[in-house]
């Protein structure tokens, strides 16, 4: 009996359950959602130009704040039913997305308008804390799941190559300053994209 319950956890695939698995695949398109209509409609905001933290800030804030944090938690739920490495990164995915909603970005490029950009501490750890850790691991899940679908390997490439781009943007490198805000939007859209391709993979029931 022992050898025949092994043998059957043996061929089982490690699958979460299917509530787990309709948070991954909601988190993204909720969050994308939220911040593209935010952008689309908010004085003074190019899309184009300026970061999705930056909609956090001004009258109106709270809708990106709640966006990032509900996006986060989804995504917390969603790596509880991974494996042990893909459930720790996309883990520190979801913790940054919950960090950058509740310690709001510093102003850049120019919005909001009229207030001076400067460097806060809650700037700070909202970058360097939750923000860069955070797309550094979603980055790491990517390529760490290589061995089991070589496509993760183009999302690794192009997710890194356009969240290098955007923060050269939001650093003020010409000639990607005008255009950062789209490069970011870009990035996040890989990630968001990547996520959703696994749960429907771990959906059918392929680890």
């Amino acid at each position: 009996m022992t050898a025949t319950l092994t043998a059957i956890r043996a061929a089982t695939p490690d699958r979460p359950p299917s509530r787990l698995l309709y948070a991954g695949l909601l988190a993204g398109p909720l969050f994308v959602g939220t911040f593209l209509l935010e952008g689309a409609f908010r004085d003074g905001y190019d899309p184009m130009r300026h970061p999705v933290s930056s909609l956090a800030l001004g009258p109106g804030g709270w809708v990106q704040v709640v966006n990032f944090v509900v996006a986060g938690l989804l995504t917390v739920l969603f790596a509880a039913g991974r494996r042990s490495v893909q459930r720790v990164l996309i883990a520190v995915w979801g913790i940054g997305l919950i960090g950058a909603g509740a310690f709001l970005t510093d102003p850049v490029s120019g919005y909001p308008a009229g207030v001076p950009e400067t460097v806060t501490w809650h700037g700070t750890v909202h970058d360097l804390v939750f923000s860069l850790p955070a797309f550094l691991a979603i980055a790491v899940a990517m390529f760490a799941d290589v061995r089991r679908s070589r496509w993760s390997a183009l999302f690794g490439v192009a997710f890194l190559a356009l969240f290098a781009l955007a923060s050269a943007g939001f650093a003020q490198t010409a000639p990607f300053v005008d255009v950062a805000g789209l490069l970011q939007r870009l990035a996040i859209g890989v990630g968001w994209l990547w996520i959703a391709v696994l749960a429907v993979r771990q959906r059918r029931g392929r680890p």
